[in-house]
């Protein structure tokens, strides 16, 4: 079987060209894919919107229903950098409800992956940082409640450290969070994973690599998850206006393939989400994350 790929079109809420947060990557994701055969037409697993219940299982009831009514105070759509309206509700529930078809998909073929989420600044009591719903921590709950998993592993790279993650599971123990990223960039307080490492503006692809090689080997074994989520974030990339790393388009590939090959040699199932990046030129910017999609397609 092909690499199960999940996406739906409502991952694309239609914000403007130019917008801070660059919603158009989602579509020309999708439509790169397809071009370049990962893909073929109409082979996308599609999810359908996540439940109310669903997300209450990661996020306080109050804020649930006020993303669902699209009515959530003006102060908590500031932190989260956007609105929420009707189609950016919609847009949190169907990439909430992919991450956790992903996540099924991987338990079931032992590697799927997402064309959005990793929306790991939404914490329980509220979004932020563009993130509305934490759909990776959705995810664990429902196959938690759902009694398919007991522990699971967050391998974060995104740039930013993933502080909503680590809010919602500071007191999960089945949970292991690792968060690696820029130390001086966003969120200023950065709330603790069980563990962070935070590196160096200018960092690259060689000093970087060497840490991940040196720190996740170590986490499967000692943590003994029944299966990981990785963010495999772009935002690392020299090129990207919100990060502080230095890594290269070759630097990423060699990141995922690191990642994806340890956790499967593992016999681990893993589900990778798409995580942030941001850059004006959507073209390049949407080649850049299905980076991801092809380095996962060689593992199947």
């Amino acid at each position: 079987m092909p690499l199960p790929i999940v996406h739906n079109p409502h991952y694309d809420a239609d914000f403007p060209l130019g917008h801070r947060f660059p919603m158009a990557k989602f579509r020309r994701i999708a439509e790169i894919l397809v071009e370049d055969g990962l893909v073929a037409p109409g082979g996308f697993v599609v999810p359908a919107e996540a439940p109310a219940g669903w997300i209450g299982l990661a996020h306080e009831a109050a804020y649930v229903d006020q993303v669902f009514a699209a009515a959530v105070p003006p102060a908590v759509a500031r932190e989260i950098g956007f609105d929420v309206s009707p189609r950016v509700a919609r847009r949190a529930r169907t990439a909430s409800a992919g991450t956790v078809l992903t996540a099924r998909l991987a338990l079931e073929h032992g590697l799927a992956c997402n064309t959005a989420g990793g929306s790991h600044h939404a914490r329980r009591g509220q979004g932020a940082g563009f993130c509305v719903f934490n759909d990776v921590a959705v995810a664990i709950r429902v196959l938690r409640a759902d009694h398919l998993i007991e522990r699971a592993l967050v391998v974060d790279l995104d740039v930013h450290q993933g502080d909503g993650t680590a809010d919602i599971f500071a007191s999960d123990p089945a949970v292991f969070t690792f968060s690696m990223h820029a130390e001086r960039n966003f969120p200023a307080r950065k709330i603790p994973s069980d563990l962070d490492i935070g590196l160096p503006d200018g960092t690259g692809d060689d000093a970087y690599l060497a840490v991940l090689r040196d720190t996740l080997p170590g986490l499967l074994r000692d943590h003994r998850p029944d299966i990981v989520f990785l963010n495999a974030g772009v935002d690392p990339h020299a090129e990207d206006r919100l990060g502080r790393l230095a890594l290269t388009d070759a630097g990423l590939e060699a990141r995922d393939r690191f990642v994806i090959g340890t956790v499967r040699d593992a016999g681990l199932p893993l589900a990778a989400v798409l995580g942030g990046g941001y850059m004006d030129d959507i073209d390049r910017l949407a080649r850049r994350h299905t980076i991801l999609h092809r380095v996962a397609a060689t593992f199947v």
